[in-house]
C-alpha cells in the first residue's frame, strides 16, 4: 500500500507550510520511507522542469495601456462588438493554454513518475541481493515458481525457464514498486543475477525503455497489459537476449 504520509505531507513540505518541528519529523520518517524520497525527487523534479519551462509570460506595460485606450474609447455599438469578440477571442486564447499547460504538466508528472520507478527497481534488486532476500521459492522448475504466485498478487506472471538459451531459472519472490506488491522473477547469466519484475500498473508510466544507475542497467517492455523490467551488472546485450525470449512467443 502506498505511503500516507506522502499524500498528507509532502507538499506541504515541499510548499514550506509545515512548522520546525513537522517538517523535522517528516524528514526523520524519509530516512527509512524509500517511497516517500522517490516521492519528493519525482515532485522536485517536476517543478524545476514546469519552471524551466516558462509557460507563462506576463503581459509588457506598452500593451496593458493600448488595451486600456481602447476600453475606453469603444463607445459606438461597433467598437463594443469588436470589444466583445476580442475578448471572447482573449478567453478562448486562455482556455487552449489552460488545457495545454494541464497536458505538459501530465507529461512531466508521466516522465518523473517513470524515472522514479526505474530508480525504485535497481534499489529493489540491490535489496535482493543481500543474504537471503533473492527467492521466497527457489526452484529451476517452472510449473513449480509459477503456482506458487498464485493468490499473493492479483495477476498471472508468465514463468518460464530460459537454460537452453543461457538464462537458467533460479526462482521467484514477492517484491514491493510504486507502492504495490509486484512478481519477482530470478534468473542466472553466467556469474550475474538478473531480475525481471513483473507488475500492473493502475495508471500508464512513461518509463524510459533502457537506463543504467549505479553501474546497474534495466531494460523495460510491455507484454500483454503487463509491464516488465528486468535489472543486471550484466551486459546490456544480455538483457536485449533476455528480452527477446520473453516476447518471441
Amino acid at each position: 500500500m502506498p505511503c500516507e504520509l506522502s499524500g498528507i505531507l509532502l507538499h506541504a513540505y515541499l510548499d514550506g507550510e509545515l512548522d520546525a518541528a513537522g517538517a523535522a519529523s517528516f524528514e526523520r520518517h524519509m530516512q527509512s520511507c524509500t517511497q516517500c524520497c522517490a516521492a519528493l525527487a519525482a515532485e522536485q523534479a517536476l517543478r524545476q522542469t514546469l519552471a524551466a519551462s516558462q509557460l507563462y509570460e506576463p503581459a509588457p506595460p506598452r500593451l496593458r495601456r493600448k488595451l486600456r485606450s481602447s476600453l475606453s474609447s469603444a463607445h459606438s455599438p461597433q467598437m463594443a462588438k469588436l470589444q466583445t469578440w476580442r475578448w471572447a477571442a482573449l478567453a478562448a486564447g486562455l482556455l487552449l493554454a489552460l488545457f495545454l499547460s494541464r497536458e505538459l504538466f501530465t507529461l512531466l508528472r508521466g516522465q518523473s513518475e517513470g524515472a522514479a520507478l526505474a530508480a525504485a527497481t535497481v534499489d529493489a534488486h540491490l535489496r535482493s541481493l543481500q543474504l537471503g532476500h533473492l527467492t521466497d521459492v527457489q526452484s529451476t522448475d517452472q510449473h513449480t515458481v509459477k503456482p506458487w504466485f498464485e493468490g499473493k498478487i492479483e495477476f498471472a506472471p508468465s514463468v518460464r525457464d530460459f537454460a537452453n538459451d543461457g538464462f537458467p531459472l533460479v526462482g521467484g519472490r514477492l517484491d514491493v514498486l510504486a507502492g504495490r506488491p509486484v512478481a519477482a522473477l530470478v534468473y542466472g547469466r553466467r556469474k550475474h543475477v538478473v531480475n525481471v519484475f513483473v507488475m500492473k500498473l493502475p495508471t500508464p508510466q512513461n518509463l524510459p525503455d533502457s537506463g543504467e544507475r549505479q553501474g546497474y542497467r534495466w531494460l523495460s517492455w510491455k507484454k500483454d497489459r503487463l509491464q516488465y523490467i528486468a535489472v543486471s551488472d550484466t551486459a546490456a546485450e544480455d538483457l536485449q537476449e533476455l528480452h527477446v525470449l520473453f516476447v518471441r512467443d
